[in-house]
């Protein structure tokens, strides 16, 4: 608010026209029945109603410029806090290698509009709550001094019990917060794996945890609904409380010279102004400051810039050794492992070939190097350093991951190409281009500056393009996950053997036994058991590689 002079000005100067009332009332009804109607005088009584008419449309005016103040505040508040959403979540998954963060759902779509909501309440409630028992005390000092306790003093008992309340309010709704996000992560979670749910037959189990979610946000819903007793009871305190009281004293106050204007203008100002100006305080700090004070926490909390972890370079050095350590990963707590207890030492500058029946666990291991994947057991290091401790950021420098599926976007060919590696030449380009084979594509395209539309593309010309984008990086580790599935042998042969020559390592899941040939090394995944070594010796030492090099004997001799 001390960013926004301007509108907070514009928003006290309204909130006086708009509490004009509550000064107003109670004179007008005290003079209009005492000078007015009381002594004879009926035009003087309606000219005190029609200076309250006129209070009134005052207030009406003032009102509408109060909510076009209150909006050029709150509209820039909600506007931070989604920026601060999604930039602290983004930038959190980038950096930190956690996995997406599906909580940020309730906090976009649920949490920063209940700030955005609860602040303009606040604001709104507090201002009218302050201004409306101002122009009460004011006019119940210029009635009758004497009666100013008989208001007063209720109203600070109210306002105690209802401040007292408070702390319990917060507790269970950030308890409901929470209770939101956890059920909003069960579902999004139970959604995406549903196929897998039903075909593991686990529908029952899944539906259990999901409705033990939903049973746990609906009884703190429940507990925090009861807790507005607590509200109501200040509000009898503090709002109708006052009544009673100067009802009662209303005979000694008439031997002390009370007239009847005066008592009836004391009650005009408790229940038309003090009554509810306190139920809409107790109302809105009780449920929307509670809301907001939460919210905020629990958005800032989450939201906030995990620290760069340091791995003591900026990027992975040169020279590195890719090491897994007893790796183990399955997809699912129940699941039998994909990948069991696996050791691997890739040095800088190896090219090895990652072979083995379909659905074996080939792609998790290029998925666990990659960081996309975290091991159940056992550690993943490079240069010594785990991967998951890698600044995410460098991480990204360090190595890159083509999947089967090769990703292209609309732009141009040379922004397809380069957006991992900004500030290289045209030559550097036009020799990545021509060493992984894409120069007749790129000369189809129209060159670099050509506009790309991906669904004109076929799915070998997308990894024709994905293949040098990840050339021209400056990636020292790359991971072709069947990469070049979509590609001829003979332009599969020549994007490998380019990267093969190009400076790093190269960790290739073959696709065609071919690039096991073309591999210093090969990785023979078979079930629970992985061997590793040269080509002759994985022929000696493994019946699975053995099995499958002969289905592949014929055409490698006719090569030969």
């Amino acid at each position: 608010m001390r960013r926004r002079p301007r509108h907070l000005a514009r928003l006290l100067c309204w909130s006086f026209a708009e509490a004009a009332p509550s000064f107003v009332s109670g004179q007008a009804i005290a003079h209009a029945l005492d000078d007015g109607f009381g002594s004879g005088r009926p035009l003087v009584g309606l000219g005190w109603l029609m200076i309250l008419a006129a209070a009134w449309l005052t207030a009406a005016l003032g009102a509408r410029q109060v909510l076009l103040a209150i909006a050029g505040i709150v509209e820039p508040f909600r506007d931070t806090l989604l920026r601060q959403v999604v930039e602290g979540t983004l930038h959190r998954t980038a950096t930190s290698g956690m996995r997406p963060d599906t909580g940020a759902v309730a906090r976009l779509n649920r949490q920063v509009e209940l700030a955005r909501d609860s602040f303009g309440a606040v604001i709104a409630v507090v201002r009218s709550f302050l201004f409306s028992i101002m122009g009460v005390v004011f006019g119940v000092l210029t009635l009758m001094g004497a009666v100013l306790p008989l208001v007063v003093l209720p109203l600070l008992a109210g306002l105690s019990l209802f401040l007292m309340s408070l702390p319990a309010m917060a507790r269970l709704q950030r308890r409901l917060i929470l209770a939101e996000e956890r059920t909003a992560s069960s579902v999004a979670a139970m959604v995406d794996g549903l196929r897998d749910v039903a075909a593991c037959g686990a529908e029952e189990r899944v539906a259990a945890g999901v409705q033990q979610d939903v049973e746990f946000q609906a009884r703190t819903s429940q507990a925090l609904a009861r807790l507005t007793a607590v509200r109501t009871l200040s509000l009898a305190v503090g709002g109708w409380l006052p009544i009673l009281m100067v009802l009662a004293a209303t005979p000694a106050l008439v031997r002390d010279g009370a007239t009847a204007g005066i008592i009836l203008g004391t009650l005009t100002y408790v229940a038309q102004s003090l009554t509810p100006a306190l139920g809409s305080l107790v109302q809105g700090v009780g449920v929307n400051g509670v809301r907001l004070v939460v919210a905020l926490e629990r958005i800032v909390t989450t939201s906030a810039r995990p620290p760069a972890t340091s791995t003591g370079s900026a990027d992975m050095p040169r020279g590195m050794l890719l090491r897994l350590r007893g790796v183990t990963f399955a997809y699912g707590p129940d699941a039998d492992p994909v990948v069991s207890d696996l050791d691997l030492a890739v040095r800088d500058g190896d090219h090895l070939a990652v072979v083995g029946p379909s659905g074996i666990g080939k792609s998790t291991v290029a998925a666990l190097i990659a960081g996309i994947l975290r091991p159940d057991g056992g550690r993943i290091l490079i240069g010594g350093v785990p991967v998951d401790a890698i600044d995410r950021a460098a991480m990204c420098r360090a190595r890159v991951l083509i999947p089967q599926e090769a990703y292209v976007f609309r732009g141009t060919l040379g922004e397809n190409l380069t957006y991992m590696a900004e500030g290289r030449s045209q030559a550097d380009i036009d020799k990545a281009v021509d060493a992984v084979g894409m120069t007749e594509l790129a000369a189809r395209l129209g060159g670099c500056a050509a506009e790309v539309d991906p669904s004109e593309l076929s799915a070998g010309e997308r990894q024709l393009i994905a293949l040098t984008r990840a050339y021209l990086s400056p990636a020292r580790l790359v991971l072709l996950d069947e990469a070049t599935c979509h590609l001829d042998p003979a332009a599969e042969a020549r994007a490998e053997e380019a990267f093969a020559a190009r400076d790093g390592t190269l960790i290739v899941i073959a696709h065609r036994l071919t690039s096991a040939l073309r591999a210093r090394r090969v990785l023979v995944m078979d079930g629970a058991r992985a061997q590793v070594g040269t080509h002759e010796e994985m022929v000696a030492a493994s019946p699975l590689y053995r099995d499958l090099m002969g289905r592949w004997e014929a055409p490698v001799t006719a090569e030969a």
